[in-house]
């Protein structure tokens, strides 16, 4: 019998940055940005060493193109927390069911400064009683600001949930809507 080799884990190369929003921990494959962290800094070990998620690789100096993405996330990351990007062009390496990634790409043509209620995302992706389930693929986002679900308010204007708190979505609104 000949047994089937296993496929090694995919490694993803992370940075963190300390933002105004708080400390952003991106991990990139190499088809592009997989993960936006808000609010967490990496564990340290007892030695005071940090201690990235199993299979997540320092992006540093590296030349891998998971590395080049989330340099170039970071980047893009100050660049609109400075008022001067207003729509991401870092690839995008989502992972989510069918719904989730239509979801998703609805978030993504909310324009900056602006917003929609869940219910408004549940008719653009064809399913206008979906308005809960628009939430929850909001909650499962694994790119929060570069895919804006933040962007997404109640019918009322309310902010509803957000994965940073409420705190954060209301600045980030406050800052998009200044620009």
């Amino acid at each position: 019998m000949v047994s089937k080799s296993k496929k090694s884990a995919e490694s993803l190369y992370w940075e963190t940055w300390n933002s105004p929003f708080g400390a952003i921990t991106v991990a990139c494959s190499d088809k592009g940005l997989r993960q936006v962290e808000l609010s967490r800094v990496i564990r340290r070990n007892k030695e005071g060493v940090k201690e990235p998620a199993a299979g997540w690789v320092r992006a540093g100096a590296s030349s891998h193109p998971a590395a080049k993405f989330a340099r170039q996330t970071i980047a893009e990351l100050k660049d609109y927390a400075a008022g001067k990007l207003k729509r991401f062009t870092v690839p995008l390496d989502l992972q989510g069911t069918p719904f989730q990634l239509k979801v998703w790409k609805a978030l993504c043509s909310i324009p900056y400064g602006g917003t929609r209620s869940y219910k408004e995302i549940a008719r653009q992706v064809g399913n206008p009683k979906a308005s809960r389930a628009v939430g929850m693929a909001n909650h499962w986002n694994p790119v929060a600001i570069v895919v804006p679900c933040h962007r997404v308010v109640a019918s009322d204007g309310s902010l509803g949930g957000y994965a940073g708190g409420l705190d954060l979505k209301a600045k980030i609104l406050q800052m998009e809507a200044a620009g």
